[in-house]
């Protein structure tokens, strides 16, 4: 895999101050992050590494799933999650939050949202409703077939179950299943012609810049109330949280748009970046981020965790 070293090599700054300094400071010098192979989640890591080796952490990636990185919240191996979508991974949120061993900070991902998709030219075109399906005219124009990723995903048991309710006329729709690299390929080549498609599409994402995409009104629900709107929450293991305020705060104040995250997804899964440029670009090009992020954030022995940052990225 293209990220199989990430992370691991951060400096172990903490080892090099004074045993003393970290009386006040936080139980462990180091962080294990969950990180699934998803870019976003992936350049989110990264650029949360570094932040933190300024401080004198080092960060860990722990490449599982989602659902194996709930259950090592739970069992104490690994220490904090960036992408937990809700409400998408509903089942596992709540079965570890009924245990008590994780902490939810909140979202780190405003502006996420899923649903029916289309690009920006059919958009304008006027289909802007999932209603609009039902059109027996809107329906050919699109060929009757909608493109999502691979069969026995959330996603798509949430597709079938619209087909079988004949949800908006898809009784009348072939659902065609793929990877994801395999919807998009189908979506690069309709836009290439301007050609009509209807695709499963998420924000954030490369897909959302690349192609203009817009997410249809869901007013059934279809993806999730709100339209499809999504959490993308920072979780945490509950023992960790209690040992390590300072990096808890650092965690609890990392917040980005979905455009923002859109881009480096972007940069490094279309564009092919190297993932330790593509995170350093980012904080070098948001210098007024760093302040967000990092108010009242200190380093391990108690210096002022800002000018650390900048200093190393200088």
């Amino acid at each position: 895999m293209r990220n199989s070293a990430l992370l691991t090599s951060l400096p172990l700054l903490g080892l090099l101050l004074p045993l003393n300094a970290f009386a006040s400071q936080d139980a462990s010098d180091e962080l294990r992050l969950v990180v699934p192979p998803w870019p976003g989640v992936t350049v989110k890591s990264e650029i949360v590494a570094q932040l933190a080796a300024p401080l004198g952490y080092r960060v860990e990636a722990l490449e599982v799933s989602s659902t194996v990185g709930y259950q090592t919240l739970q069992s104490g191996d690994s220490d904090a999650f960036l992408a937990g979508w809700l409400p998408s991974q509903q089942q596992s949120y709540d079965a570890a939050m009924e245990t008590g061993s994780i902490v939810d900070l909140g979202n780190n991902v405003s502006g996420a949202r899923m649903g029916f998709a289309v690009p920006g030219y059919v958009y304008e075109a006027g289909v802007t409703h999932a209603e609009q399906l039902a059109d027996p005219e809107i329906r050919e124009r699109f060929g009757a077939e909608i493109y999502s990723i691979e069969s026995g995903s959330t996603v798509s048991d949430h597709l079938h179950e619209a087909v079988e309710a004949d949800t908006y006329g898809l009784s009348q729709w072939r659902l065609r299943e793929s990877s994801t690299p395999g919807m998009l390929a189908e979506v690069d080549a309709a836009t290439r012609d301007q050609s009509w498609i209807l695709f499963y599409g998420w924000t954030p994402h490369w897909m959302a810049p690349a192609y203009d995409m817009q997410i249809l009104d869901d007013p059934a629900s279809v993806f999730g109330e709100n339209n499809g709107a999504s959490d993308v929450r920072t979780i945490v293991a509950r023992a960790y949280h209690a040992d390590n305020p300072n990096m808890i705060r650092l965690l609890d104040q990392f917040e980005l748009t979905a455009d923002e995250q859109s881009e480096f997804i972007r940069d490094f899964g279309l564009e092919e970046g190297e993932l330790e440029t593509v995170a350093r670009d980012w904080l070098l090009a948001n210098p007024e981020r760093l302040e967000t992020f990092l108010e009242g954030v200190t380093t391990r022995d108690g210096e002022p965790g800002l000018a650390a940052v900048r200093a190393s990225l200088k």
